[in-house]
């Protein structure tokens, strides 16, 4: 019985090791940088001010060619017309031929869709938001989020703060990694999303509401999917 304890406990302190020495260096396995997604966020803005499924398609492009198709998933708008700041908005382009590709996502009480561009251990990167509008909770996560504004406001607030947080379009909300906020979408708001941390362990606050209230199985099946199938291809392709 005692060399049973004494083992558990080797093996939980270097398991604890092991955990402490990867997220000193996780860093160096993340191929997105923050700013640089900013930049693309805000020409694409610039050439597409009316139509965000033009703005997808720009940055997505754009990471195809500067990251490689191994890492970055196709457009979910391929045929949609190149730049023209003064093209009227058109509503027939703003809807994906990838119908299959495309996700419903329930978390913390709020529900979006979304469209994964890149899924790896380390880091996601991934466009969502709602026609509709909606509110919950941002969730208490292991990596660092990025919500680049694509089009209309997303509000949020720190339970301590009788403040609110409002980030337009064109603004980066950044959720630091261990910090929780109550957030808000208002109807048409689009993001591109980008987490670097720990991703498998962001995967239990994913799919809890799934299991717990819509009993989607189509759909947890199907986010199952398209999330295993892009981080064992980026894991083929060397990435963590």
């Amino acid at each position: 019985m005692v060399n049973l304890k004494a083992g558990a406990v080797l093996l939980i302190a270097l398991l604890g090791g092991l955990y402490t020495w990867a997220d000193g260096i996780k860093s160096r396995w993340y191929i997105f940088s923050p700013p640089v997604l900013h930049n693309l966020v805000l020409e694409a803005l610039e050439l597409y001010p009316n139509s965000t499924a033009g703005v997808v398609n720009h940055i997505a492009t754009t990471l195809q060619k500067t990251h490689g198709s191994n890492h970055i998933t196709k457009s979910p708008f391929p045929d949609h017309p190149g730049p023209s700041p003064s093209a009227p908005y058109n509503a027939s382009a703003q809807i994906s031929p990838y119908e299959s590709e495309w996700l419903f996502n329930n978390a913390g009480g709020a529900m979006g869709s979304m469209y994964m561009l890149h899924a790896s251990i380390t880091e996601y990167l991934l466009i969502f938001g709602t026609p509709l509008g909606t509110e919950g909770h941002s969730g208490r996560h292991t990596a660092d989020d990025y919500f680049h504004i694509l089009e209309g406001e997303q509000w949020a607030a720190p339970a301590h703060s009788l403040i609110m947080e409002r980030y337009p379009k064109g603004s980066v909300h950044h959720l630091k990694r261990g910090h929780v906020k109550q957030y808000k979408m208002h109807e048409g708001v689009w993001a591109l999303e980008l987490a670097q941390g720990w991703i498998p362990l962001m995967v239990p606050f994913g799919f809890a509401d799934g299991f717990t209230s819509t009993l989607d199985v189509g759909t947890l099946w199907h986010t199952i999917r398209i999330t295993g199938r892009e981080m064992i291809r980026n894991l083929m392709h060397g990435k963590i």
